[in-house]
């Protein structure tokens, strides 16, 4: 292989390292909730999608996992096209989510939660199942030996036979979390994991995605708490009215005018901007 033609394949290598966005639109009868996006998530790093409210965040974290077909547009993971295919094909291509309002099983048990995050990542088919094999075994103990291993990892080890309905909502937004991890992702996608949690518990939030992180899980996180957002991130895309505002790191982002102007409001004091 040629110098330039190595050149060459590293920058590829290098734009397909990561979570790239082209073009992307989702209209919803007329109206733009997200306008001609396009930026290259990278991996191993935490980053933030911030915008005043209506700025079109959450929808677009539906697109980025199959939940909306976008109007126009396209999706990509480490150079795989994503386009227009269904959620369950951007789970298994590595791309993992939780929700704004929480999607917890509350007739079931902590343990039993995670556990149904696993269900892409078995091998087990039907003969097995009625057999009731030792494939079948062996796989649904490593199942629950994984899912006990997540709730330790966020904290929630001795919730593990806990009923979901009975865990205080803090425990809950982590319980949300270590469901996710179940699945494998190599992109996590936390929709308000801090919302409604006073400020312990979103200190709790803040450890715990540096830990996702700096254990080589990327994180992509949607959140109206600035200081989390702020403290956690390393890159921060800034979206108003579903078009990109501003791009940056956190210190970059908190001194553009336009974000503060965007955000905060023309009347914000710098001081705000730092909260």
């Amino acid at each position: 292989m040629t110098t330039a033609h190595a050149t060459a394949a590293g920058a590829t290598q290098a734009a397909d390292d990561g979570l790239r966005v082209q073009g992307l639109s989702k209209e919803f009868g007329g109206i733009h909730a997200v306008q001609d996006l396009s930026f290259l998530l990278r991996e191993g790093m935490v980053h933030s999608i911030i915008g005043p409210n209506g700025a079109g965040k959450t929808t677009l974290l539906n697109l980025l996992t199959g939940v909306y077909l976008p109007s126009a547009g396209r999706i990509g993971l480490r150079g795989r096209d994503l386009t227009g295919q269904p959620a369950h094909v951007f789970a298994a291509a590595g791309i993992g989510r939780t929700f704004q309002n929480l999607q917890i099983f509350f007739n079931m048990s902590a343990l039993e939660n995670v556990m149904t995050g696993r269900h892409l990542r078995e091998r087990c088919g039907l003969l097995p199942t009625l057999l009731r094999t030792s494939q079948l075994r062996r796989t649904e103990r490593d199942c629950r030996e994984r899912a006990l291993e997540l709730l330790k990892f966020v904290g929630l080890g001795a919730h593990a036979e806990s009923s979901a309905d009975a865990m205080p909502y803090g425990a809950l937004k982590r319980l949300e979390i270590a469901r996710a991890l179940a699945g494998e992702p190599k992109f996590l996608l936390l929709d308000e994991p801090a919302a409604g949690l006073n400020p312990t518990e979103s200190a709790d939030i803040a450890v715990l995605i540096r830990r996702l992180a700096d254990g080589g899980t990327t994180v992509v996180l949607v959140e109206h708490n600035m200081r989390l957002v702020m403290g956690v991130s390393d890159h921060i895309l800034v979206l108003d009215y579903g078009r990109r505002l501003a791009e940056g790191t956190a210190d970059q982002v908190r001194n553009d005018p336009r974000v503060i102007e965007a955000y905060l409001g023309a009347a914000a004091q710098p001081e705000q901007a730092n909260a």
